[in-house]
This record gives C-alpha cells, sequence and structure tokens, in this order.
C-alpha cells in the first residue's frame, strides 16, 4: 500500500514539473565553438532527459559485460550447491529406508558436488556405517573431527565405532575430549558417567554426577536419587577396606534416597552396631512401607545383636503388621516362628498363599514339615512343588536378573536400574499349561489334604453265606462262574480240555449280570450257555488255508533279479 501512494505522488511530481516547464516563454541558445544551436526550453528538457537515459543504459551495460563472467561462476556454483543439497536430502532418505546402494550413490554425488558441506560428509559416514564399512566410516568421522565446525559430532561418530570395536580405552578418551569441549554433551556424560561406574571409581563418577547437575543435565530430584545409589555403591564397596568411608556414604545415601532397600539395610547395621537401636528401626521402617523386602525384614529382626529367637519373632510381626496382608510379611514371619519352633504361627502366617503358592513359600512349606513332624514325604511334594512354582521377586533391570542389587545395569550401563520385580520369564501365559494343571492337582490332593486315618481290619470269623435265590439266573457271557449248587454243572464238549472248574472249597462268586426282572422267569435258553465261549481266531482274520502251502508274495516278487529300464518298471507296476 505505501509503495502504491509514493508512486502515485511520483507521477504527480513530475507531472507538476512537465506543466511548469511547457508554461515558460524562451528560447535556450547552446553555442560550442562554430556551433550554435538554439531551441526552446521543453524542447531542452525532453532531449537532456533522453541522453540521460541514454548514458545510464549505456553504463549499465558495460558493467553487465564486465560482470558476466563472475555471475556465470556463481551461477554454476549455485547449481552445483543446489544438486549437492538434493543428493544429500535422497541419501539421507535412503538411509533411513536402509537401502544401503541408494545411499552410497548420493553419497558419492554430494562428496563431488559438495565436497565442503558438512552434511556431505554426515552422508558419507552414515552410507559407510550401513554398507559395513568401518574404515570408510571412520576416515568420515575423523575428517568431520578435525574441522572446527562439525568436532562434536565428528567425536561422537569416532566414539560410536570404539565401542563396535570393543576399545573402551578409545572411547572413553573421546567422549572425555567431548566433555572438555562441550561440558552439557548429554551423551558425553552419560559415557564418562557410565565408564566410571564400570571401573567401580565411585568418587569419579560423583564429581560426574555434580557436573551434569551444574550444566542443568539432570534434576534436582533425580540428581538426588542417582547420587544417593552412587553412595550406596562406594559404602558397599569400602564396606571391608574403610569402615569410616562406608559408613559415612551410606548415612548420606540413606539421607537423599530414604526408600533405597541397600542403603537402609546397610544404614541400619551401621547404627545397631553403634547401639542406636530406634534410629535403626526407624531407617528399616521407612524403607518397608515403601517396599517390602526381606533384607529389610532380616534387619530388622537382627537389629538388636543377642536376642532370642522368640525376641526377634515378635519384632517381625510388628514391622509385617505396618504393611498388612503382604506376602514379604507373611513370609519374614514363617521364616523366624520356624526358627523360634512357633510352627503354628508359621502355619497360620502361609496358609493364605499356599493356594498358588511361590517357590519361597513352598520351600519354608517343605522345611516346616521336615522340621515339625520330620515327614520327609510331604517335604519332598513341597520341595517338588516349589520346582513349577511362580518365581520370588529378584533384583531385575533391563531384563537382567542379578542374585544381589548393582547400582548400573549391565545391559544398558544406566544407573538405578535394578527394581525389585518379578522377572518377565516368570510371568504367566496366556495358554494353558494342562501338565502344570494336572501336576497341581495330584500336589494338591498329596499336600492340602489331611492324613487319611489308617482302616482296622478286624478278621471275620466265619464266611457270609449267599442270600439263596428262587430261580438260578443264567451264567454271565465270558466269565467264569460257578453254580450255586454244591455240584458243579457237567463242562460242555466246546469248552477247552485245560479249563478245569473252580474247585468246591472256595465260595461261588457273585455273578456281574443280574436277571432282568421286567423279562419272564421262563424264558432260558433251550442250550445252556457255557461259561467261556472258545475263540478260535479274530473275527476279521480270514484264516490261513492250511491245504496250500505258505506262499510269500514279497519273496516271489523279489525272487528273480530285478530288471531294469522301461522292462523293470513294467514289471514292477505290473505290465
Amino acid at each position: 500500500m505505501i509503495r502504491i501512494v509514493a508512486f502515485l505522488i511520483l507521477i504527480a511530481l513530475l507531472a507538476a514539473g512537465a506543466a511548469w516547464v511547457a508554461d515558460q516563454t524562451g528560447d535556450v541558445v547552446l553555442s560550442w565553438g562554430g556551433w550554435t544551436m538554439a531551441t526552446s526550453l521543453p524542447v531542452f528538457v525532453l532531449v537532456l532527459g533522453l541522453v540521460i537515459v541514454a548514458g545510464m543504459l549505456l553504463v549499465w551495460l558495460i558493467f553487465g559485460v564486465w560482470r558476466a563472467p563472475s555471475r556465470y561462476r556463481r551461477h554454476r556454483r549455485n547449481k552445483r550447491q543446489a544438486r549437492g543439497r538434493h543428493a544429500i536430502t535422497q541419501g539421507l532418505l535412503a538411509i533411513g529406508q536402509g537401502d544401503s546402494a541408494v545411499a552410497k550413490r548420493h553419497a558419492g554425488v554430494a562428496k563431488r558436488l559438495s565436497s565442503d558441506d558438512p552434511l556431505a560428509l554426515l552422508l558419507h559416514a552414515q552410507s559407510a556405517q550401513l554398507d559395513g564399512d568401518r574404515a570408510g566410516a571412520h576416515r568420515a568421522f575423523q575428517a568431520m573431527a578435525e574441522r572446527q565446525d562439525t568436532r562434536l559430532l565428528g567425536l561422537r561418530g569416532l566414539f560410536i565405532e570404539a565401542q563396535r570395536s570393543d576399545d573402551p580405552v578409545n572411547a572413553v578418551a573421546l567422549a572425555e575430549e567431548a566433555l572438555k569441549l562441550a561440558p552439557n554433551s548429554t551423551w558425553a556424560a552419560q559415557a564418562v558417567l557410565g565408564f566410571r561406574c564400570a571401573q567401580s571409581d565411585w568418587t569419579g563418577a560423583l564429581k560426574i554426577l555434580d557436573a551434569n547437575l551444574s550444566s542443568g543435565l539432570i534434576d534436582r530430584v533425580a540428581y538426588r536419587r542417582q547420587r544417593g545409589v552412587l553412595l550406596t555403591a562406594r559404602a558397599l564397596d569400602a564396606e571391608t577396606k574403610d569402615r569410616d568411608l562406608s559408613r559415612d556414604s551410606a548415612m548420606e545415601a540413606i539421607r537423599l534416597a530414604p526408600t533405597l532397600i541397600p542403603a537402609a539395610v546397610l544404614a541400619a547395621r551401621f547404627q545397631s552396631e553403634a547401639h542406636q537401636i530406634r534410629r535403626a528401626m526407624k531407617i528399616i521402617e521407612a524403607a518397608w512401607l515403601a517396599q517390602p523386602h526381606p533384607d529389610l525384614a532380616d534387619a530388622y529382626a537382627h537389629v538388636k545383636l543377642g536376642d532370642s529367637a522368640r525376641q526377634r519373632l515378635v519384632r517381625v510381626e510388628t514391622l509385617a503388621a505396618k504393611v498388612p496382608f503382604h506376602v514379604e510379611g507373611a513370609l519374614a514371619i514363617a521364616r523366624a516362628a520356624i526358627d523360634a519352633a512357633e510352627y503354628t504361627k508359621a502355619r497360620d502366617a502361609l496358609a493364605p498363599f499356599i493356594a498358588e503358592p511361590t517357590q519361597r513359600t513352598a520351600m519354608l512349606m517343605a522345611e516346616l514339615e521336615r522340621t515339625e513332624h520330620g515327614d520327609s514325604g510331604r517335604a519332598r511334594a513341597w520341595t517338588l512343588r516349589a520346582v513349577r512354582a511362580r518365581h520370588d521377586p529378584v533384583w531385575t533391570a533391563d531384563g537382567y536378573v542379578s542374585e544381589r542389587w548393582r547400582p548400573v545395569s549391565p545391559v544398558t550401563g544406566r544407573i538405578d536400574a535394578f527394581q525389585w520385580q518379578e522377572p518377565l520369564a516368570a510371568l504367566p501365559s496366556g495358554d494353558a499349561d494342562p501338565l502344570a494343571s494336572l501336576e497341581a492337582e495330584i500336589l494338591r490332593e498329596t499336600v492340602l489334604a489331611p492324613p487319611m486315618p489308617r482302616p482296622v481290619v478286624q478278621p471275620l470269623a466265619e464266611p457270609v453265606p449267599a442270600t439263596p435265590i428262587s430261580e438260578k439266573p443264567p451264567e454271565p457271557i465270558l466269565t467264569p462262574a460257578a453254580a450255586a449248587e454244591p455240584d458243579p454243572e457237567p463242562v460242555p464238549e466246546t469248552l477247552p480240555a485245560d479249563v478245569a472248574p473252580p474247585p468246591k472249597s472256595e465260595p461261588a462268586p457273585v455273578p456281574l449280570f443280574r436277571e432282568r426282572a421286567d423279562l419272564a422267569r421262563g424264558a432260558r435258553p433251550a442250550v445252556p450257555i457255557p461259561a467261556v465261549i472258545p475263540i478260535t481266531r479274530a473275527p476279521d482274520d480270514p484264516g490261513v488255508d492250511e491245504d496250500d502251502p505258505y506262499r510269500d508274495e514279497f519273496a516271489e516278487l523279489n525272487s528273480g533279479q530285478q530288471q531294469g529300464g522301461w522292462r523293470g518298471f513294467m514289471r514292477r507296476w505290473g505290465g
């Protein structure tokens, strides 16, 4: 809008000037040597304007011809840079898609057209990494590390290549150099911190952590937790070397992270040795409310040295009551009750959890059966059940299961990665296991069922006589049955000779088939049915013709020499 108004004002001024010149009277005379030219003022002004415009055009043309080579070179350079940027873009997209051949081709084009572009170096390095060319990637990152604008990026690439080559010394040196160059570099700080922790240099790791807080790479809450973890690791490492350093580190760690279980156990142990029983109990109780753990229960039970087993049981019951109906509290009570020979309390504590026990629960039940009753059979049954029982919580970090707490994950190097939880391999799956269900049912019947009383067998003074019946029922098929009369019936002719009648001294067995009441009593077969029907052959067996000699079809087919070619083929197929 402002440009339009300015243009209109300029047009108005030019029109006013032209009108003023046209209104002027008189002539303009130009005399130069022997030349004299006379004209009116408007014509003179018009000619003067044309001369000025022509001069300006001539000067622009001269300067244009003079600057044409430089403009041409600049145009070519810009065109090459545009093509190089296009190649870099396409190469990065190919790297994202995982196409190493296309990425390598575009990296070569970008290197030829834009060799000084940092993105071209980055594309060349990443394409070499994607193609598996470690030497090419190392050269590209080395070239980037020698430049001032890409030095940090080159150091990180060299650091990654050193990690892939299993060269921790060179990797930590590169990370330390990058940390000196850029103190707020997150990857360099984490790498140096991880290497310090891997070398058990907890003092150096604490210094790096303080530097991360000063650089703003970590917030205050995470800093307190991670510092407590590192202090706990230093306290555990120095427990047998420097007791004073271990005690100071543990107390500072429990102040920064009151719910950290190893710090609470170690700090409570130091307080117990200093006869500060109440402080030790408060430290354990605070951690127990956040996460019940067997180490906390054991430390709470032995917080006062010299107590009896019954005193430890009372103390453990007090701790378990702070988090009621928790399995760790029940297991702690059962453990202390077994040590104190209070087997009833142990059974009562484990009773809510024996329907679906964990491995520790089943093993405690096995120990209870062996200790209280000396029942090795039920103890073995509980031990067998513990094999297939659900796993108890363990220290787990990034899928790695450890028997003890560790400050750093061995998989990723992350601080405070270990959590007290059930391992992934022990989680129940969606598919039902029929074998496990059957085994659980058998063990439930064996273990949970009350012991069966032993039956008392009293011998009979005389055999009970059979109740006489008015009419003899028909003999059962396929069952040798003796007659009710004292004299047995004669053996039929079809009965084999080796089958003998039952002796007279044995009582008559009860027949399997009784006479039906809905049938007439007089409807009996005319021919008596034998007790056992001999079967000479199976119903589906056609038998063997004894008149003909034995013939082996396979022997006949293979009796002669097997022929080859089409004759043998037709012979085998019956042709």
